[in-house]
């Protein structure tokens, strides 16, 4: 019995270390699971990367959600790797899920992931695409502040040198961290040759482009809930490409990490 016993407990040991295994090694990020079902809009309205100011009807202007690309960028990473969901059980009501949500986004996001026990818990739903969906207004409301973001610690940083050896040495950041923690934060802007893009967004893969380089980026633009976006490194000019969409013109940006450590 004492040896029974004793090969239980081995043999519990090592099915609570293989989780621990798995939850690091986990199924790949699914953009259509792993990100929020709504969108992070623009202060302005664009239209192919040219802004413009939005047409006010007095008396009538919906409640719209901007100024938060970085706070869901950082969120999408915290979620992904502190948190568990199980639809299994009965959600939470608005008053307990926003009290979850605001402790899962205050865990630095630079931690390691946790292991499958040390998860929090979001019951009810089967991923953040459904959570967000269902319980938005509970989402938006909780996951943070946008106008903090303004002010962050490493936001100076956009007026130091960031010529081509800079930028280099963010691409083997961006590598690095892909490689041991699976995201990477980024800030994306052109400033000073211009400031039409001041923007968050999350790098979450590496892809093959069509010529088979491997110098293409999978991105989540909090602005964009619909599909991923490209960011795309260029051997020849040293620089970062971001790809056209209605509210960006496309081309050369920027990159600095955030969210990778402190005062970042």
């Amino acid at each position: 019995m004492i040896a029974q016993g004793i090969v239980r407990s081995f043999l519990i040991g090592v099915c609570l270390w293989l989780s621990d295994v798995t939850a690091k090694g986990e199924r790949a990020f699914v953009f259509s699971r792993d990100t929020f079902g709504f969108d992070n809009e623009t202060a302005l309205e664009y239209h192919d990367g040219h802004a413009s100011p939005r047409p006010r009807t007095p008396g009538r202007q919906p409640k719209r959600f901007t100024q938060h690309c970085f706070v869901m960028s950082r969120s999408v990473e915290q979620f992904r790797k502190f948190v568990r969901f199980d639809p299994s059980l009965a959600p939470l009501d608005d008053k307990e899920l926003a009290k979850r949500i605001r402790e899962i986004t205050r865990i630095p996001p630079w931690k390691a992931a946790f292991g499958t026990r040390d998860r929090m818990v979001i019951p009810g739903y089967r991923d953040l695409r459904t959570l967000s969906r269902a319980r938005a207004e509970v989402v938006q409301k909780n996951i943070g502040l946008g106008w903090p973001t303004y002010f962050r610690p490493g936001n100076w940083r956009i007026l130091l040198p960031h010529g081509p050896a800079q930028q280099a040495r963010t691409r083997l950041e961006l590598e690095r961290a892909l490689a041991e923690d699976g995201f990477f934060v980024a800030y994306l802007t052109n400033f000073p040759r211009s400031l039409n893009i001041n923007h968050g967004v999350l790098v979450y893969a590496r892809k093959n482009n069509d010529r088979g380089s491997g110098n293409q980026y999978a991105v989540y633009d909090p602005n964009h809930h619909d599909a991923p976006r490209t960011l795309e490194w260029s051997e020849r000019d040293q620089s970062f490409l971001y790809q056209r969409d209605t509210d960006f013109v496309g081309g050369r940006v920027v990159v600095w990490q955030v969210y990778g450590c402190p005062l970042q």
